[in-house]
């Protein structure tokens, strides 16, 4: 084996992307210490996005204090700087749910902390921002990110003002017009990788809301106020972001960045694909080692796995996926491009007693692939 790529996606609670990648690498090298080995940690936009991108690509983590999930207190945001200059973004560095403990509170959390990381980001010569969606402690709409860029937001007084999660059905126009200077020409990129709706009960509110500290009652006072919000975003802007998929990922950050800021929401691998140059590394590679900690019939929507198959099998590159467990129906993954599926439990014990067999029963896995490989080639 001259050449190999792996991009596993992290398998949750148990291993990293990155350090999935470690373990096969490891024993990739015992038996091909002359391999060409890339490492490509996946990011889903959530926590660790920054990290991921920089370990993939290089660059530098920026700190800059900011907002964070409450108006009046602040934390030590961060973004990234890859090689290129492409600035990277993820809501978990100013609004994240862990930052909330015990104070869980969609009504008065915002994602305001997150649109002065992007104006930071921007201000220091960002021509390209990936933001990254997910794990957020809000309910806003977007309308705090939005308003840290630079929309201004009024009520029926005419005052403005910067909506949260309680008040956004106070907001009765949008200005767009004032949106931070710093912005023009700059690309953004938004990785989203949930399909859901800005209301409704397959909606931010509905879905996302009780994990965020929101009862059933808060959960149906929240939608109605994101309806409210919707419409109008499509008084000032044209856009109808419940007709988005993914508009309420983040509480609505989805559909205020493709609405105000013509944004695309992209999936998490297509992203990392693109931004890596995928295309370009598959040329000369042997195989691709990926994986996630499980797959089934919803992998096949284009998450990690079939993600990379479908780029591979492009250039016949066979792609072999390692995952914790297998759910059926995944025999579609062999049509994408994907020539082996192998589970990791390999004693075959429940999760919580598979967890910490995790690491090593990966490196066996692998070990056992690559034995089988150099026997039969």
């Amino acid at each position: 084996m001259k050449k190999l790529i792996l991009i596993p996606d992290s398998f949750k609670g148990t291993m990293s992307s990155g350090e999935v990648c470690s373990i096969m690498k490891g024993v990739v090298l015992k038996y091909y210490p002359e391999c060409k080995v890339i490492s490509i940690p996946v990011a889903d936009g959530g926590e660790g996005s920054v990290d991921a991108f920089i370990e993939a690509l290089g660059g530098e983590k920026k700190f800059k204090e900011v907002t964070g999930p409450f108006f009046g207190e602040k934390v030590s945001g961060y973004y990234g700087v890859l090689p290129d200059g492409t600035a990277v973004v993820e809501t978990a560095a100013a609004a994240a749910l862990p930052m909330v403990e015990d104070r869980k509170n969609p009504l008065k959390t915002t994602t305001y902390g997150v649109g002065e990381l992007m104006v930071e980001a921007a201000r220091n010569g960002a021509k390209k921002i990936i933001l990254g969606l997910g794990g957020s402690a809000t309910n806003d709409g977007g309308s705090g990110i939005a308003a840290a860029m630079g929309v201004t937001f009024y009520n029926k007084k005419g005052e403005a003002f910067v909506p949260t999660g309680g008040n956004i059905d106070e907001v009765d126009k949008i200005d767009t017009s004032t949106i931070n200077e710093c912005f023009k020409g700059v690309e953004i990129v938004t990785m989203c990788d949930i399909d859901n709706p800005f209301y409704g009960k397959e909606g931010a509110s509905y879905v996302y809301g009780p994990q965020k500290g929101a009862d059933e009652k808060m959960v149906e006072l929240l939608d109605g106020k994101m309806i409210k919000l919707a419409g109008k975003i499509k008084e000032a802007t044209g856009v109808d972001v419940q007709a988005i998929p993914g508009s309420g990922a983040a509480g609505g950050m989805g559909g205020a960045m493709a609405a105000y800021f013509k944004s695309e929401l992209q999936m998490g691998i297509e992203t990392v694909l693109n931004t890596v140059h995928f295309d370009d590394l598959l040329d000369g590679a042997d195989y691709v080692y990926t994986g996630e900690g499980r797959i089934d019939g919803q992998s096949l929507r284009g998450k990690v796995v079939i993600g990379v198959a479908r780029k591979a099998k492009k250039k016949n590159v066979p792609v072999v996926a390692f995952v914790g467990d297998i759910k059926d129906p995944v025999e579609g993954a062999y049509g994408e491009g994907v020539v082996g599926i192998f589970s990791i439990n390999r004693v075959a014990v429940p999760y919580l007693e598979a967890r910490p067999r995790a690491k090593k029963d990966l490196e066996l896995t692998v070990d056992n692939l690559i034995r089988f490989q150099m026997a039969t080639n």
